[in-house]
């Protein structure tokens, strides 16, 4: 389920309402700032290796909810049991056991319990800067099934040698297994090499003012085909990719260059800079000029 949020600007403060009868585990990596909450979780350098800032297992109850405006890595969320929901592509989405979502660095980044619902989590957070390439790139999945059990497991016996014994090596093979299962789900382009063509295709001329069967030709299958391969890999329709692609196109432009917003819409294929700065509001979660900022 998909439902939109309206195009206004949000307010700034990030939001970190447990609850009372929230319950969670922790291990800390790479992250130099952390939230109170996590402060007394124990520490993994190993994770650093892979640029992991922290990663554990969250057993929510409501009125559980989080809200981060300007996340700074890439987050996978794994569900494990109950359902909540994930703001995702401007829209609420429903995300239920069995299923994995992965958000990009740099955008509104929030999730909650449903009143009186419960919901148990895998999750990777990342710490990433503008400079360098995300886990979550162009041809990543916002959406899609994935079992979450041996992340659950990794990261269950990361926090229990974080706790004992603490020996590098072991916790050397429990990180390297987490950031591996996050990468099995954030690159399903090296399942299948149609998706990858065609995306890299868009990221190279975003300008370019693709359609869905110019798209699928790059990839030689037919429309259908491609809605359906993009459903089940991407969790999103080809033509939102496009925007997807060109919103994150367009938040680089800002963070490393000095070009002005007029210069960027154009670049990212926008005539109207009122459409672009909408645009990059709903999906990223603010306007251009605040994200440059």
């Amino acid at each position: 389920m998909r439902v939109a949020i309206k195009r206004k600007e949000m307010h700034t403060d990030d939001v970190h309402f447990l609850g009372a009868s929230t319950r969670w585990k922790a291990v800390l990596g790479a992250e130099k700032r952390i939230s109170d909450w996590l402060c007394s979780s124990p520490l993994s350098r190993e994770l650093a290796r892979h640029q992991i800032a922290h990663t554990g297992i969250m057993n929510a109850r409501a009125p559980f909810r989080i809200v981060r405006h300007d996340q700074s890595g890439t987050f996978l969320m794994a569900c494990l049991d109950g359902e909540g929901e994930v703001l995702s592509d401007g829209c609420w989405r429903m995300i239920r056991a069995g299923q994995a979502c992965l958000m990009p660095p740099w955008v509104m980044n929030a999730f909650h319990c449903k009143p009186g619902g419960t919901w148990e989590f895998a999750w990777v957070r990342y710490i990433e800067s503008r400079q360098t390439n995300p886990v979550a790139s162009a041809h990543s999945p916002v959406f899609g099934i994935y079992d979450g059990e041996p992340l659950r497991h990794s990261i269950a016996g990361l926090h229990a040698e974080s706790i004992t014994v603490a020996a590098p090596a072991a916790m050397g093979l429990w990180s390297d297994l987490i950031h591996g299962y996050v990468m099995r789900f954030a690159q399903p382009h090296r399942r299948d090499s149609r998706l990858w063509k065609v995306w890299k295709a868009v990221d190279d001329e975003p300008a370019r003012p693709w359609s869905l069967q110019e798209l699928a030709e790059e990839a030689f299958v037919s429309r259908e085909h491609l809605r359906r391969i993009c459903a089940k890999e991407l969790g999103r329709s080809p033509m939102q990719q496009v925007t997807y692609i060109r919103m994150q196109k367009a938040a680089r432009m800002l963070a490393t260059s000095e070009e002005k917003v007029e210069t960027v819409c154009r670049a990212v294929g926008y005539s109207s800079v009122q459409t672009f700065s909408n645009t990059f509001l709903k999906w990223m979660g603010r306007r251009p000029s605040g994200h440059r900022r």
